[in-house]
């Protein structure tokens, strides 16, 4: 028995999501209905994460248990013929039996990309926001700022996040590594954040009350005080899902 990674690039554009749901489109089922096929019995496969319906990802992590006597580059190829051309295996590799995609993680990087020109070219429409307000960027990157470092993150915290019966120690608190906005031409733009772990929608909420920033709604101190309120009411809308793309996952060497 083998414990194969699996590293993945996806248009989440057509499907509810990461996690496998019963009639619905997802990453995980697509992949696992093939991987069935290949091994002739059911296979569970671990993600490092759940993304929501229309996220992206050019970087996810997925594990699971295999007896098939069949080489890394044959199960890539294999796979790659049979899914959508939206999902892409762009590695498999053979890893030590510890390695977990989830629970060996270290971090995570997560980009959401926004245009604030005036006109959107329709290619990019599903993967980059329009907002059409002029925005004050260094007001937002400001705010990003409070953010670096460990804290609770309860206020941009969607219902639905963490199992309530799970016993967590660290709640909503969660660790930020980096965080900042970068120009990427032509008035496109990038929030991107590495932490230790993410809450859901927290990216998106954290995204939809930068607009706010931006667009003078709110100010940079209102900004704060929401973080330190540890309350879901206190921050803006949640973004739209189409800005968002998983990046990279962060794991020990060893593994």
């Amino acid at each position: 028995m083998r414990n194969i990674r699996l590293t993945i690039a996806y248009d989440g554009t057509d499907f509810h999501g990461w996690q496998l749901q019963p009639d619905k489109p997802t990453i995980q089922g697509e992949i696992e209905r093939h991987l069935a096929t290949i091994h002739n019995q059911p296979i569970t496969l671990h993600g490092a994460g759940r993304t929501d319906a229309g996220v992206h990802a050019v970087g996810m992590i997925a594990n699971f248990q295999s007896d098939r006597d069949i080489t890394c580059e044959a199960l890539r190829k294999s796979l790659n013929s049979m899914l959508v051309p939206s999902i892409r295996i762009l590695a498999v590799d053979s890893v030590a039996h510890s390695f977990h995609a989830r629970f060996s993680a270290l971090s995570k990087t997560y980009r959401y990309t926004f245009f604030n020109g005036t006109i959107l070219m329709p290619r990019k429409r599903l993967y980059t926001v329009h907002i059409k307000a002029p925005l004050n960027i260094d007001a937002m990157n400001a705010c990003l700022q409070f953010l670096i470092g460990t804290h609770d993150f309860a206020s941009f915290e969607n219902a639905g996040s963490r199992d309530p019966d799970a016993c967590s120690p660290r709640g909503s608190t969660r660790t930020i590594l980096e965080a900042a906005i970068t120009h990427d031409g032509n008035q496109f733009y990038s929030i991107t954040l590495t932490g230790d772990g993410f809450l859901r929608h927290m990216v998106r909420n954290i995204a939809g009350t930068l607009f706010e920033v931006g667009t003078s709604g709110r100010s940079i101190a209102d900004f704060k005080a929401t973080v330190a309120a540890e309350d879901r009411s206190a921050a803006g809308p949640t973004a739209p899902a189409h800005g968002l793309t998983l990046e990279k996952i962060y794991y020990p060497f060893c593994t």
